[in-house]
């Protein structure tokens, strides 16, 4: 698919998402040539309009943008990025240049992070500790939480509730990286169930 650069005057408007966590993180320009360097580079460079030039996200900073997926609008004139940053999105210092909220992303986020702890053991880490414990102790704190979440949501408080539900997620997040599994199937499942 081409990107139709011609329909808005050489410059068209891509959108730059967080690859996991899907947080819309900023927007910016590119025209033909930046378009070609982010292809071959794998980092996000746009054209600025302010520096009447190609900027490549990070310049300065080191906070790059790299490429994980592109997609092209059905008309052919906006460019969607999912990316890993390399820190802060924004010159504020802030993740998105949005201020939006993070709240349900974070599980996303903890996704990652307890991938991370799998790759690069923690000494003293929850997960790393639980991991060596091996797949039965792990599926049995997920049994064990559920449990509990059942008996605070039938007896207990709004946040003994919260707490609980908190601990099953977690615990259930480390089974399903146990199996290899992760977020993006289970919602892919549950999406094809609802059809």
């Amino acid at each position: 698919m081409q990107i139709d650069f011609d329909k808005t005057g050489g410059l068209v408007p891509v959108v730059i998402q967080d690859e996991h966590t899907l947080e819309v993180l900023m927007v910016g320009y590119m025209n033909q040539e930046a378009w070609d360097k982010t292809q071959a580079e794998k980092v996000v460079t746009f054209f600025s309009r302010s520096k009447n030039r190609l900027w490549t996200k990070g310049e300065t900073s080191n906070n790059f943008l790299h490429v994980k997926e592109t997609f092209i609008d059905c008309d052919n004139d906006t460019i969607l990025i999912k990316v890993k940053a390399d820190g802060p999105t924004c010159h504020t210092g802030s993740r998105s240049c949005f201020n939006t909220e993070y709240d349900q992303n974070f599980i996303f986020q903890l996704e990652q992070i307890i991938a991370d702890r799998y790759e690069n053991p923690v000494e003293g880490s929850y997960v790393n500790k639980l991991r060596a414990k091996g797949l039965n102790k792990i599926a049995q704190k997920v049994g064990e939480e559920g449990v509990e979440t059942v008996i605070a949501a039938l007896a207990e408080t709004e946040t003994d509730l919260i707490n609980e539900a908190s601990d099953l997620v977690f615990h259930l997040l480390v089974l399903l990286r146990e199996k290899n599994l992760d977020l993006a199937t289970i919602a892919k499942n549950l999406e094809s169930r609802h059809k």
